[in-house]
């Protein structure tokens, strides 16, 4: 694995840097790492595997990687999340875990074929120019190793899609250009994207799956966590606001939680539904 560094020299500006340190998902992580900790377990890694874990956040997959024996370097485009990262890695004594800030659509700090896994679990997919994401991906997988991605599908009925169909609602109309990140949860935009970076479609695998969200108390607590901490759903609150009608969107979100809680008062469980997508990088790469 390549040495850390302080992230791409020379990039030009991302404009989802400021989406995601407008907040501090750290807060709503805490309710992802239990099936953060499921999903890796399913991963097969093992001791000594080199992993980048790409638009990592704090670690919810980056930890259970690392105590699982493999060398990790995270990547996130927020500078506060790859702080939080490095805490936390540092309180549980992984010296096999770095976290650095990078841009999925462009890593050039990474070389080649460096990695036997990359992961990206619902990262990846929010980062600009998706065709470039996939290239970087493959580019920095060796040959005979694996990309896996965990994806927000369009239109699902399920949680996180509905946050961002609904707050979407609300906010004014993308710039020019714009692709939307649960374009990532269609199949056949997977099979483009990954096919433009020479990968053939039988060495895709897509699937549906679905990752729970679990926090202490009612659905309400959970909503508090994504309208103060989650960029997208911040910017829905800050542009309803300036029309008045944050009330409305906060009741329909509202709404949308308490249906799909599957827990208790005392306890929010809650299932989104994401396409796993599972690409074998050929041996014989070229």
């Amino acid at each position: 694995m390549t040495n850390p560094s302080s992230g791409a020299a020379g990039a030009a500006p991302n404009p989802n840097k400021a989406l995601w340190e407008k907040g501090d998902f750290t807060q709503i992580a805490g309710s992802m790492r239990e099936a953060g900790d499921a999903l890796v377990a399913t991963l097969g890694i093992e001791p000594g595997m080199d992993v980048l874990d790409l638009g990592c956040g704090d670690g919810t997959t980056a930890l259970p990687a690392a105590q699982r024996g493999a060398r990790v370097l995270g990547v996130d485009i927020a500078s506060n999340l790859v702080a939080a990262g490095n805490n936390r890695a540092a309180q549980a004594g992984l010296t096999n875990l770095v976290f650095q800030e990078g841009d999925a659509s462009n890593l050039e700090a990474l070389d080649d074929a460096s990695f036997d896994l990359v992961v990206s679990m619902f990262g990846a997919m929010f980062a600009p120019r998706p065709f470039d994401v996939a290239r970087e991906m493959v580019r920095v997988t060796r040959p005979g190793g694996r990309i896996v991605m965990g994806n927000w599908i369009p239109g699902d009925p399920t949680l996180v899609a509905q946050i961002l169909k609904i707050s979407a609602a609300y906010t004014p109309p993308p710039p020019a250009g714009f692709v939307s990140p649960v374009t990532w949860g269609v199949v056949e935009t997977v099979l483009e994207r990954f096919g433009a970076a020479g990968i053939p479609p039988d060495a895709i695998t897509c699937t549906p799956t679905l990752y729970n969200f679990r926090v202490p108390g009612p659905p309400a607590a959970l909503l508090d966590s994504f309208r103060l901490y989650y960029g997208p759903t911040m910017n829905a609150f800050d542009a309803a606001a300036s029309t008045g009608r944050a009330d409305s969107l906060y009741a329909e979100l509202l709404a949308l939680f308490e249906a799909q809680n599957q827990g208790g008062p005392a306890e929010t469980v809650i299932a989104a539904k994401f396409l796993k997508v599972t690409v074998l990088k050929p041996r014989n790469w070229q």
